[in-house]
């Protein structure tokens, strides 16, 4: 998100992308202590104003500690769509991130372009980590290496 305040909503939890066996795009969010009641897919911008919602989501119930998975395209069991999921367009950058619903906890973003969506295959998670210099990148990791991994940056 873009750094308007210098008040951030403190974050415990990771968000990641992955595909379905038919190709349908994943959200991937591991809640590593306290809960996330949602996430949102938005056009990442450095200029705030032209950071555009392109899909959001809200859990039935909040999630809780661990991993959870839901397709975004198409409506998934104990999701409710609050933004169905706009058509991704070549050459955009866009970004998932988990929230709540009273700003008490977020979710780190994942990144990533339309070519980066097409070189996921299921049972990977793409997701933002940091080195051991505290540089951010992306990587994409065996769902095992994320459930074991994901949190120890947070």
């Amino acid at each position: 998100m873009g750094t308007t305040s210098g008040c951030t909503v403190p974050i415990d939890a990771v968000a990641g992308l992955s595909v379905t066996a038919d190709g349908h795009l994943l959200g991937v969010m591991m809640v590593c202590g306290h809960r996330i009641d949602g996430a949102t897919l938005y056009v990442d911008s450095d200029d705030v104003d032209k950071e555009v919602t392109v899909g959001s989501w809200t859990a039935d119930r909040s999630l809780k500690t661990g991993v959870t998975t839901w397709t975004l395209d198409t409506p998934a069991t104990g999701w409710t769509a609050t933004r169905p999921l706009a058509p991704l367009k070549a050459g955009t950058t866009y970004s998932l991130y988990g929230w709540t619903k009273d700003n008490s906890w977020s979710s780190g973003n994942v990144t990533f372009t339309p070519s980066d969506r097409r070189r996921l295959a299921p049972g990977k998670v793409r997701y933002d980590t940091f080195s051991e210099h505290g540089d951010e990148h992306e990587v994409t990791v065996p769902m095992t290496e994320f459930k074991a991994k994901a949190c120890k940056d947070v």
